[in-house]
This record gives structure tokens, C-alpha cells and sequence, in this order.
């Protein structure tokens, strides 16, 4: 055996010099295999003992010594020590005979720095005890996975012509049992009835808030302590794996709140892990993130990468995860971000970018990419950053798809304007279609929309009861037809009238009052048509799948578009486009006054049939509309040869739905 730096403590070494080698050069992206807590057996000279124990290991290059304490040695600092490895490579490493999966441990750290002493959690760590208590638990990832079916044909439902509409939701307060002083559901509860639900809904990916463990609730899980762990107030690991296999054998995907932008500073955690500044940027201007009082990730540390990586890593490979969301984009992106002058540091070329985070995103996208790519990466990002979601080797950050936060601000601006005034603020409505197609965009209708004072979606509508939920049943049909694909909150389905608290539950009351079972029927239909649908989301990302046909009628407060499929060939001649194109008209009336007789130009003649109506009486509206179909007229209008005259209902949007065969 090598002898490490420590003479004194033999090497049983769960790490072989080509991970050192790998890790010192900054490529080691699968880190969660090595380092931690492994349960194993000693080897010696290449000969099996029959004893069977943990290896512990710890990166921590400034600690003066480390020994790793817990439920094994009665949590006595000397009982099992710690030895730096002979490389450099900064970590200390130790096998613990009589450590067993289920044990609680920590690590604890002296450091070579003043007089700084701590027990620390293992951030490599796959469990953790329920906070507020902090220590790390022996675990293993093991599961025996069903969803073989899925995996297989992953690469299709998470294509970026697939339909994606993605329901987010807080685990903690999705559905809480109040006989049970209103306890949260855990991961196995929550299983079979979150994939009833979403089905019954008709989303097609579930994206959870971080579920990764953090110390405070309050955070939502934003405040991350353990970057491998999932939280144990609702189960074990393998309980969240059954709650993923459970979705992906329904057909749902499932996503990832993942935040590498910060991280709290406990203690406890990965702040001054080793008594140094060992994870986060010394110098505050760069490491300390003055809105959430919390520290940011040096990202110009190999090690910090690796680290970061490895997590993500983590959670496609050891929970079949189908997209991580990268929370606070923009806060990575620049070194000025929330910051006075004078309180940031420019980069070496004396610009607020932050070049160290530019070239981890782009790394992360990369490596993810290479090793799983039937996956998608989501990108938080609320400012104009050209090409986020352009791969990597075209200058871009490699994003798959970015939430379009303009979309949302603007859309909600505009529909809680009365609808007297509307007609002053068209360009509210309409700007976002002129960027429409610069990023492969999410529409998100969000939890950060209905919380800390800002309503409800239903309370943010103006009007009366009546027009408050039509205008809600507009601003989601105006959503599903815009391009791109859609982010609903949970609780948006059903029309919550109170803002959102992670302490409470929704409010599954309200299905049986007719105007929020009718919200649900809309969602349930849109959802419907946006999948079965090719014209709304086969080309959410391409330009040549939209067509305006009128957006300056300010004075009525009407806008028309069409989107549209692609070509499809003709199966009997594969050379020539004669297969079949459908179209669909989106017109909107957001006023309270219908239109009837309203001329509008399209491109084709025909039928075009009415496949919604968010005025329709089973949705809670008036019942307006077109009687299922509308003929074209040869009266030209909108500089089209042909028309349609057609009644636009109060508050509401209409689809009309038209088939062609571009090559007759």
C-alpha cells in the first residue's frame, strides 16, 4: 500500500490515481461515485478482507487536520482520523470498519487558518437528517427502476418539437392532509395521486421547485445545502425515486429546480468549509449575493466546477432526472448584478460580465449534453444575454430551452390593465412576438407571480367576478397559442384566489364552484390541443411557424395570428411537399364588448373549424361564438384573397382551425 502524508494512518482509498488525475485537471464530473460516504469492503495487496465498513472522503486542502465523527464512534474527534492523500489533491480519506448505511456522521475540521474548528455536513453526501438537524446519513442510491419504456423514448418527449407543457409545483404544500395537523404528503403518497392529476390535466412534465435538502422551508428550497441529497421531510431517496419511476411510467417528465448561482451561508454547509474560503469568492464584492444574503460559487475554481457538475450530473444519472432549470441566470452573468457602484469588481477586461460563471455555464451545458442528450437544460434569465440557447460552438451558453420573463411581465401588465385603457398599451401585448423567435422560450406563469403581495392570477384580473375569470380564461388561451412552450403554477389550474404560502395547501375546494371547475376544463383542453395539435408547438421555436394577420387594431383591442405545422410530405412521393400543412387562427378580444361580423383575412380557403372558444358556457363564459365552423369568403382583407366573418365573444380568444395541401 502507498503510505499517506500522515505515516501514521494507513491508505484504503475508495480513489484511484486516474481520479486524482482527472480531478486535479478540473475534469471529474462524476465525483458523486468517489467522494463522500461509500459503503465497501478492505482491500489490500489486491486480496478481499471480509470486513465490511465506509470510506469517508473530503476535499479540504487548508484544514490541519479532519477526522470524521458519528452514530459509529459515539461522535469522539479522535477515534477515527482522517489522512491527507500523498498528491496534493487536498483531500483526506479514512475507511471506518464499523460504519454501516443508516449512520449519521459529519466531518470534523481544524483548520490550518486561525483557530477555526467545525463539525461539517459532507457535501458529497446522499441523505441527510431532517432540519433543522444538519448531519449527513451513510446512504446508497440503489433503486430497481421500471421505466425502461420511457427512458427509451425520452429523446421524443423531450424533443424541442414535442409539445412541453410543464406543471411546477412545492412539494411541500401541493397537497397537505389537514387531519393529520396538515402535514405535507411525502414522495411515495404523493406518487400516484401527483400522476392521476397530471394526466387527468393533460401536462407533459412536472417541474419540481428544488427539492434538493436545505436547512430553512421558508427558502422554497432555494437555500441549498446538500447539492446530492434529495430533502428528507418527505422520504428516503429511493421514496423519490419511486415518486419519478411512478411519473415516468405515466408518461410524464419530470424537472429539476437546480441553483449553482448561490448557495446560504450555514455554517454547517459549504461556507468556510475548511476555514477558508473554500467553495465562495473571498472578496465580497464578488462572493456574497447582497439580495438573498447568501454566497456566490467562485466558478474559476476547477474544483467548484467539478463539484457543480457532478451534481447535475447526479441527478439525471442516479434519479433518471429529464431537465434541470438553472434558477438565477442572470445573476450569474454578471458581476454587477444588483450591486451600486463601487461595490462590484469588473473582469480583466474592465467589463461587468462575469467571465469565470460564462465559461461554467457553458462547460455545464456542454458536459450535460455529451452524456445525456435526450435531456433539457432551462435557463432562469431575465435580461436581453444574446444566445442563451445557442449550442456552445456557435458562441451561444448551450441552453436547451429560457424561461421569457419579458413574456410574463409584459402579459401580466397588460391584463390587469381595465380594458377601457387597453387600447393605449397594444405594444404591452404585442412586443414580445418581435423576439418571439431570437430563444428557443418558455412562457412561465410562475410562482414568483402570486406571492409576497403581488395576487393571485384571478386576483390580478380586473372587472367584476364574471370578467375577472374570463379575462384569466383569455390570458390562457392567449398563452397556448403564443409561440413557445408553457410553465403553469400549480394552483393556476383551478383559479386560486389567495396568493400562494408554502405553509398551505391549495385550496381543492374551489373545484366544485362552477367558475374554477370551468378554468379546469380550459386548461384541460388546451393542454388537449397544444399536444394533439402540430401547428402549436412542432414550430415553437421557428419563425416560419407564425404568421401575423393583424396587430394594430389598438382601438378594439384585437390581435390575429396563425401558427402552423410543417410541411408534411407526401408518403408516395418523398421528394415533393404534398402532404398536408394545418394552420391555426388565434383572434383575441380583450375588451368586454364582442365583435360580430369581424372580418379577418387568411391565407387559404376553406373550412376553418372552431376547435376553441374560451367564451364557451361548459368554460363559465357567455356562449358566443361561430357555431363550430366558419366558411371563407372570396372578399380579400389583411392583404389576404380570402376572409372569414366571424363573431369574437366577450373577453375570450377563438381557434380556428384550417387544413391545406400546399402542393395542389
Amino acid at each position: 500500500m502507498k503510505e499517506h502524508a500522515d505515516k501514521n494512518i494507513p491508505v484504503i482509498s475508495h480513489l484511484t490515481e486516474y481520479d486524482i488525475y482527472l480531478f486535479k485537471n478540473g475534469s471529474h464530473y462524476r465525483l458523486y461515485e468517489k467522494m463522500g460516504a461509500h459503503s465497501g469492503n478492505i482491500y489490500e495487496h489486491d486480496k478481499k478482507i471480509n470486513k465490511k465498513g465506509v470510506y469517508f472522503s473530503v476535499w479540504a486542502p487548508n484544514a490541519r487536520s479532519v477526522s470524521v465523527v458519528g452514530d459509529f464512534n459515539y461522535w469522539n474527534i479522535y477515534s477515527n482520523p482522517m489522512g491527507p492523500r500523498w498528491d496534493e489533491s487536498g483531500i483526506w480519506e479514512v475507511f471506518v470498519p464499523n460504519a454501516e448505511a443508516g449512520m449519521m456522521y459529519k466531518f470534523h475540521i481544524k483548520s490550518s487558518v486561525g483557530n477555526f474548528e467545525m463539525d461539517k455536513l459532507d457535501p458529497f453526501s446522499f441523505y441527510s437528517e431532517t432540519p433543522p438537524k444538519t448531519a449527513s446519513v451513510v446512504w446508497n442510491t440503489d433503486y430497481n427502476w421500471k421505466d425502461s419504456s420511457w427512458m427509451d423514448k425520452r429523446h421524443i418527449y423531450n424533443s424541442l418539437e414535442s409539445p412541453f407543457s410543464i406543471y411546477e409545483l412545492h412539494i411541500g404544500s401541493w397537497k397537505r392532509i389537514a387531519m393529520q395537523n396538515n402535514r405535507s404528503l411525502t414522495y411515495r403518497e404523493m406518487a400516484e395521486h401527483l400522476s392521476d392529476y397530471i394526466k387527468e390535466n393533460g401536462f407533459t412534465h412536472v417541474e419540481f421547485m428544488p427539492v434538493m435538502e436545505h436547512p430553512f422551508y421558508g427558502s422554497w428550497g432555494y437555500q441549498t445545502t446538500c447539492y446530492f441529497a434529495p430533502t428528507s421531510r418527505f422520504g428516503t431517496p429511493q421514496d423519490f425515486m419511486y415518486l419519478v419511476d411512478c411519473l415516468h411510467n405515466n408518461d410524464i417528465g419530470v424537472i429539476l429546480d437546480w441553483v449553482p448561482s448561490h448557495f446560504p451561508n450555514d455554517l454547517h454547509a459549504l461556507a468556510l468549509f475548511d476555514g477558508t474560503e473554500l467553495y465562495e469568492h473571498k472578496d465580497p464584492k464578488k462572493g456574497f449575493h447582497p439580495d438573498w444574503k447568501s454566497l456566490i460559487f467562485n466558478y474559476g475554481r476547477r474544483e467548484v466546477k467539478e463539484f457543480l457538475i457532478s451534481s447535475a450530473l447526479f441527478w439525471l444519472d442516479k434519479y433518471h432526472i429529464d431537465g434541470l432549470r438553472i434558477d438565477a441566470v442572470a445573476s450569474m452573468l454578471y458581476l454587477d448584478y444588483s450591486r451600486k457602484e463601487g461595490e462590484w469588481i469588473p473582469n480583466k477586461f474592465g467589463g461587468r460580465e462575469n467571465l469565470e460563471a460564462i465559461d461554467f455555464l457553458k462547460e455545464l451545458n456542454t458536459v450535460i449534453y455529451k452524456n445525456y442528450p435526450d435531456v433539457q437544460t432551462f435557463a432562469e434569465e431575465s435580461t436581453a444575454w444574446p444566445a442563451v440557447t445557442k449550442p456552445v460552438h456557435m458562441g451561444g451558453l448551450g441552453f436547451g430551452m429560457k424561461w421569457n420573463m419579458g413574456w410574463m411581465h409584459d402579459s401580466l401588465q397588460y391584463f390587469q390593465r381595465d380594458p377601457v385603457y387597453r387600447k393605449y398599451h397594444q405594444s404591452e401585448l404585442t412586443f414580445a412576438f418581435w423576439y418571439a423567435f431570437f430563444e428557443n422560450f418558455i412562457l412561465p406563469l410562475s410562482h414568483d407571480e402570486v406571492v409576497y403581495g403581488k395576487k393571485s392570477l384571478l386576483d390580478k384580473m380586473p372587472g367584476d367576478n364574471w370578467q375577472k375569470f374570463a379575462n384569466l380564461r383569455l390570458l390562457f388561451a392567449y398563452m397556448f397559442g403564443f409561440p413557445g412552450k408553457k410553465l403553469l403554477f400549480m394552483g393556476a389550474e383551478t383559479a386560486q384566489q389567495k396568493e400562494w404560502h408554502h405553509e398551505d395547501s391549495i385550496d381543492w375546494s374551489l373545484a366544485r364552484d362552477f367558475f374554477h371547475a370551468g378554468i379546469s376544463k380550459l386548461i384541460k383542453d388546451l393542454n388537449r390541443i397544444y399536444k394533439n395539435e402540430e401547428a402549436l408547438h412542432e414550430n415553437d421555436f421557428e419563425p416560419g411557424g407564425f404568421e401575423w394577420i393583424d396587430y394594430g387594431d389598438d382601438s378594439q383591442s384585437t390581435i390575429f395570428f396563425i401558427r402552423k405545422s410543417s410541411v408534411k410530405k407526401n408518403p408516395a412521393n418523398k421528394n415533393t411537399a404534398a402532404g398536408k400543412q394545418s394552420s391555426i387562427l388565434v383572434a383575441c378580444n380583450f375588451t368586454p364588448a364582442p365583435r360580430h361580423g369581424y372580418r379577418i383575412g387568411v391565407p387559404n380557403e376553406g373550412i376553418w373549424e372552431e376547435i376553441l372558444n374560451s367564451d364557451a358556457e361548459v368554460y363559465g363564459g357567455s356562449g358566443q361564438g361561430n357555431f363550430g365552423r366558419v366558411k371563407t369568403e372570396k372578399i380579400h382583407s389583411h392583404a389576404r384573397p380570402y376572409s372569414l366573418s366571424i363573431t369574437l365573444p366577450p373577453l375570450a380568444a377563438v381557434f380556428l382551425k384550417n387544413s391545406e395541401n400546399p402542393g395542389s
